[in-house]
């Protein structure tokens, strides 16, 4: 996070230690006095002496009392802007103080001295009152972040502070605001994963009852001896193999996401040629495409040679998107796997001729919970993931995966492996 208000060196030097402030202060004010009475007024220099003397004595005992005061807590109260209040009162009160002792040795006229402790009196007051508003200015700011800190506490993560000005209030009222967004963005974050891990769960539960229900249906038929006909007990015995089938699927789907978050997928990689990674992957799907005609082709650039990889893996990537890609084109249409060679990359492309990505779905439909409208559309079946763990894979290979949309229709997913 950049710092919009960065911190002056000098500031900071004299926060570390407050009586400093009241040490140059009295150095400062002594200099000040007697320069300018020298220089205007033209005194002597036991004039000098004497003034100087005076001023440091006054101020010493002045300054000393206001920092006792301070230590013993005097000056402070629960209330800040109380606490500013009485400091400026105090400060108006040394002044006088000081001024008044001056002056009664420099006037020889009673009037002029009385005089001059009226206007004194009028400074002070107009000074402390001016305090007073500066004050009231301050803690207005900090009112404002203590109340918006409790709205956020009641549960209102939107709430923010009006920031004004450039000063260290307004600094931790944009400080405050930053935290607050990263406190919305992360409650959002959450409330969503939990709603995506719900919706897992009954998506995973159905993927597992509606299989084993079918099948607990049909073997309870067979061994009660409801169906002895030949040919209906084969199609039963066919229909429990592709049930389990599918389970076994998607169990090696779940322990497999599992690994990839705990980082503990462990990868041997090889050199291997890749065209004949994509024609194994092809050959596998061909039946299926050929009973939904579904035109399934390959083509893999001639510079595509061997890639270090781990063949298994990658295996599972490739049957991972020609599945999906087969299961949204409709009869007719057809899907292309295409193997280019980089500079310093094998780029593999799947492009299906089917609807494609809702707009919503596209930037999530790598994510291990999310479902959406087209990528993991019930009515098609499929546990939902597919892509999740192709992403794992590829990342664990260092690689890319993406996905768009073709601009003449259909879904292009793609990703790239470093050679």
């Amino acid at each position: 996070m950049i710092n919009t208000f960065p911190q002056n060196k000098y500031i900071n030097w004299f926060g570390r230690a407050p009586w400093r402030i009241l040490a140059l202060g009295i150095v400062v004010a002594l200099l000040v006095a007697v320069l300018l009475m020298r220089a205007l007024m033209k005194a002597p220099s036991n004039e000098l002496l004497a003034l100087a003397s005076t001023l440091t004595a006054t101020s010493f005992i002045s300054v000393g009392l206001g920092y006792f005061l301070h230590r013993q807590g005097w000056t402070r109260s629960p209330s800040l802007a109380l606490t500013l209040m009485m400091t400026y009162g105090w400060a108006a009160l040394l002044t006088l103080i000081n001024v008044w002792v001056m002056s009664q040795q420099m006037f020889v006229s009673e009037h002029d001295l009385l005089l001059s402790g009226v206007l004194l009196l009028f400074a002070a007051i107009i000074a402390t009152t001016f305090g007073i508003f500066a004050a009231a200015s301050v803690t207005n700011g900090l009112r404002q972040l203590a109340q918006t800190a409790r709205t956020i506490a009641e549960g209102d993560l939107s709430a923010r502070v009006e920031v004004l000005g450039r000063d260290e209030v307004a600094q931790v009222g944009q400080v405050f605001n930053e935290m607050a967004t990263q406190l919305q963005e992360t409650e959002a974050q959450r409330a969503e994963l939990e709603t995506l891990r719900r919706d897992f769960i009954a998506w995973t539960s159905h993927d597992l009852r509606t299989p084993l229900t079918s099948i607990r249906a049909m073997v309870e038929a067979l061994h009660d001896g409801l169906v002895d006909d030949p040919e209906t007990v084969q199609r039963y015995y066919k229909t429990i193999r592709s049930d389990v089938i599918a389970l076994n699927s998607l169990i090696d789907d779940l322990f497999e996401l599992a690994q990839l978050d705990a980082g503990g997928l462990v990868l041997e990689k090889s050199p291997y040629v890749f065209g004949d990674l994509v024609s194994d992957a092809l050959e596998s799907f061909r039946v299926l495409a050929q009973q939904r005609d579904v035109d399934l082709q390959a083509v893999v650039a001639e510079n595509v040679g061997q890639v270090r990889l781990n063949a298994p893996k990658i295996g599972r990537v490739l049957a991972n998107l020609i599945s999906n890609a087969l299961r949204y084109t409709p009869e007719g249409g057809g899907v292309v796997v295409t193997a280019v060679s980089t500079t310093n990359s094998v780029q593999v492309i799947i492009q299906d001729s089917g609807p494609g990505f809702h707009s919503a779905d596209l930037p999530r439909i790598f994510e291990q919970f999310y479902r959406g409208e087209q990528a993991r559309s019930r009515s098609t079946g499929g546990a939902g993931l597919g892509l999740a763990i192709a992403r794992g894979i590829v990342e664990a290979h260092n690689g890319r995966i993406w996905a768009e949309n073709a601009p003449n229709g259909g879904a292009i997913v793609g990703f790239s492996l470093p050679k």
